[in-house]
């Protein structure tokens, strides 16, 4: 049995009960919606964040209609952010499937991006809780200030791991942190479990940032996403800024012409993943990315042994092994 396997069998019934409920909740008179809508739907990928929503709920209580409406609703979230992302970064390929705006075009993505942030906000009200709702309007305003920080840099070269790891918090480990904590405040836990939840999220959310910009310093691997489209992009992550920082200065002058030049030819992209990997910045991307790793498992520590707690650890373990 794979890691994913093992973390769903807690809740199988359950996410059974969230798919069939996603589904009715994107039916709609719209054709061309309609169309979008179960493209999607059919290559949903391994749903880690509906699925710590309910973990997080059933760690303490029994999940309810609360907890269901709010896993869709960060789906939904999670579903148009991505949407928005390809059509900003020109992506046009995602788990090894054309996206969306090259399926159709920009128009289509984004307005139905537009559709989903929608219908996110209209199932969170269906929770008639205040602070979830609260926290998923957040969530929406963090990963838009994360995207436009990252943007607004003018010289990604002097990124610092502190200013990475803010990107990070707000472009991926908060989604995950408000699942771990809106999963709890649905069964009505106590504060200080759902803010330890919360905290588990947001490393948790941080491994796997870090995983998916290990990713593109490898050649021909099969992780639903072309490699070097980071730096394409003119972004400088975790391998880069510490491999930057570790070079002499006359490499550092060289690696840093490409990136601000824009000189992004297939030659130079293979260029800095070797110089990424020969100056241990993939090496020291993956230790960091063990620590938030560890310190998420570390966070359940105080909770009973349950099936759930387990496959709350395996959602940290999978962050940082899967291969895809």
């Amino acid at each position: 049995m794979n890691l994913i396997e093992e973390i769903r069998r807690p809740i199988k019934e359950e996410m059974l009960l969230f798919e069939r409920t996603f589904v009715e909740t994107l039916k709609t008179q719209n054709p061309l919606l309609n169309e979008v809508h179960k493209y999607l739907t059919q290559r949903n990928g391994k749903q880690l964040r509906p699925m710590l929503v309910l973990l997080a709920a059933k760690l303490t209580a029994a999940i309810n209609k609360v907890t269901i409406d709010a896993a869709i609703s960060l789906q939904l979230l999670h579903t148009a952010s991505l949407m928005h992302d390809d059509v900003v970064d020109d992506t046009l390929e995602r788990r090894g499937k054309p996206s969306v705006n090259a399926k159709w075009n920009n128009k289509v993505a984004i307005l139905a991006g537009d559709y989903m942030l929608s219908k996110s906000l209209q199932c969170s009200t269906r929770t008639g809780h205040i602070e979830i709702l609260d926290v998923i309007a957040s969530i929406g305003m963090e990963l838009s200030d994360g995207e436009l920080i990252q943007l607004a840099t003018r010289h990604p070269v002097e990124t610092t791991e502190d200013d990475y790891l803010n990107i990070v918090r707000k472009k991926t480990a908060f989604l995950f942190a408000a699942c771990a904590q809106v999963g709890s405040l649905s069964v009505n836990a106590p504060a200080q479990t759902t803010d330890l939840l919360r905290k588990f999220g947001e490393n948790l959310g941080i491994c796997f940032q870090i995983k998916d910009d290990i990713f593109d310093y490898y050649d021909d691997i099969e992780i639903g996403k072309p490699t070097g489209n980071d730096i394409r992009d003119g972004k400088v992550t975790l391998p880069l800024i510490h491999a930057l920082r570790c070079c002499g200065v006359e490499e550092r002058k060289s690696i840093s012409a490409i990136i601000i030049n824009k000189d992004y030819s297939d030659e130079n992209i293979h260029l800095i993943n070797r110089f990424a990997r020969a100056h241990g910045g993939v090496e020291y991307a993956i230790g960091r990315m063990k620590e938030f790793r560890d310190q998420a498992i570390g966070l359940l520590s105080g909770f009973p042994d349950s099936d759930v707690k387990h496959s709350l650890m395996f959602c940290a373990e999978f962050a940082a092994d899967r291969d895809l």
